[in-house]
C-alpha cells in the first residue's frame, strides 16, 4: 500500500498488529473507517441542516413527512415507524417543531382520541429548501469517487447492512 493511501485507521491497524499479532483486526479496519465516515459526513450534513434552522432530528421528522406525498401528515405511530426513535423523543421532536411552526397537531378523523402531524406552510417550504441543499451537499461529499466506486460501494453497503438487518 502506498503512504499516499494510508490512512489513520491504518495506523491504528498497524499498531494493533505490532501489540497484539495474534488478533485478526481487518473487521476493526472496516468498521473504523466507517464510524469515521459517518463523523465526517454527519458533520457536514448538520452544517447544511443549520443553514436551514434544522438538526438532524428535526430534518428527519420534516423529511418523512414530505414523502410521504399529500396532504403531508402523518400518525405519531407511523413518524415513529419512519424515524426509529423512542416514543418520547418523537413527542420532544414534534413539540419543538410545532413550536417553530413547522408541524401541526390535527384530530385524527379516524380516530377521535388521537392526532395526526401535518406540515405547515412554512415546514413545507423549510424542509423543500433543506432537501434540495441537503442533496447537494450529499452529491459532493460523494464527488470524490468514481461514479462506478460509487455504485460498487453502495452495493457493497447494501449487502453488509442486509446481513444486520
Amino acid at each position: 500500500m502506498e503512504e499516499i493511501d494510508k490512512d489513520h485507521v491504518d495506523k491504528i491497524l498497524a499498531q494493533w498488529r505490532r501489540e497484539r499479532p495474534e488478533l485478526d483486526v481487518s473487521a476493526m479496519g472496516l468498521l473504523g473507517r466507517l464510524a469515521r465516515l459517518r463523523a465526517h459526513v454527519s458533520r457536514e450534513q448538520e452544517k447544511v441542516f443549520a443553514e436551514h434552522g434544522l438538526t438532524s432530528a428535526s430534518f428527519d421528522v420534516l423529511a418523512t413527512l414530505r414523502r410521504s406525498g399529500p396532504p403531508f401528515q402523518l400518525s405519531p405511530g407511523d413518524l415513529l415507524a419512519a424515524t426509529m426513535v423512542t416514543s418520547g423523543t418523537m413527542t420532544n421532536r414534534i413539540d419543538q417543531l410545532e413550536k417553530a411552526g413547522l408541524v401541526e397537531r390535527l384530530n385524527n378523523p379516524e380516530d377521535r382520541r388521537g392526532v395526526i402531524i401535518a406540515l405547515t406552510p412554512e415546514g413545507l417550504k423549510r424542509i423543500d429548501a433543506a432537501a434540495t441543499a441537503h442533496v447537494a451537499n450529499q452529491q459532493r461529499l460523494v464527488a470524490g469517487l468514481a461514479p462506478g466506486d460509487r455504485e460498487a460501494l453502495d452495493a457493497l453497503l447494501r449487502k453488509f447492512l442486509a446481513t444486520l438487518e
